[in-house]
């Protein structure tokens, strides 16, 4: 198993789910983290593992970073070696900067900019002695264009692609890559919320006329990650239907 082990951050829903499934699908042992939906982690895990894949979840707030080494500890002393990680989790807690309090800023900072960092930092040193390994992070358009009542999001993304960019940098030395992936307005459950007047307004700005899906992010992250793409390093790629060109 020690030459195809992923790690999704934030895998139970979303995005982080569809990778998870999608990374199975095409041989990785991959392993499900979830901060606290335990039962929808175990639903993932249930269709991988129908669809013929393996897999394992394990519960940890990526934002503590004891918590993170822990995990890391034990998917490699019951694993193998992680060669590919998906810093997938993240959280959102919009709001006008005068009503945005402290913590609710210092939270959105703490899982999805300090969490990209502690799992990062937490596989490096395996990473480096098997001289090889791949890092996809997801950032967002969000952290490219900002957004009215998402400061706090917007910077955790921004930074999460200044720290892609520095750390490729860092770690090419050792044949480690690091990508950040932009995702755009993606339909989700965050998505099914919005009133049709809304979704109307955010298609205004999409020159393709329709939201993505989960698995247009999916396809970017298998792309990324692997040989196809042994020569790319340091960048940021938008799925968005157009709207950051």
């Amino acid at each position: 198993m020690d030459s195809k082990i992923a790690l999704v951050t934030g895998a139970s829903r979303g995005i982080g789910k569809t990778i998870a499934i999608r990374l199975a699908k095409v041989g990785y042992y991959v392993i499900v983290n979830y901060a606290s939906s335990k039962e929808q982690a175990e639903k993932v895990l249930e269709e991988i593992n129908r669809e013929g894949g393996q897999g394992m979840t394990y519960q940890c707030n990526v934002a503590v970073y004891l918590e993170v080494e822990k995990m890391v500890k034990h998917i490699t002393k019951e694993v193998g070696t992680i060669n590919l990680l998906v810093n997938n989790a993240g959280i959102t807690k919009d709001q006008l900067v005068l009503r945005m309090t402290e913590e609710d800023f210092s939270k959105v900072i703490d899982v999805n900019l300090k969490g990209t960092f502690n799992c990062t930092k937490a596989v490096t040193r395996s990473m480096f002695k098997a001289r090889q390994g791949s890092i996809v992070n997801i950032s967002s358009v969000i952290g490219l264009v900002g957004n009215i009542g998402q400061v706090n999001y917007a910077a955790s993304k921004a930074g999460v692609i200044g720290m892609t960019k520095a750390l490729a940098k860092e770690y090419a030395a050792r044949n480690i890559r690091v990508n950040a992936v932009a995702p755009g307005f993606i339909e989700t459950e965050m998505t099914d919320e919005l009133t049709e007047e809304v979704k109307k307004t955010i298609m205004e700005k999409i020159p393709l006329n329709k939201l993505g899906t989960p698995e247009d992010v999916a396809d970017l992250v298998e792309f990324i990650a692997s040989d196809k793409a042994r020569y790319i390093t340091g960048q940021v790629l938008a799925v968005d239907g157009g709207m950051t060109m």
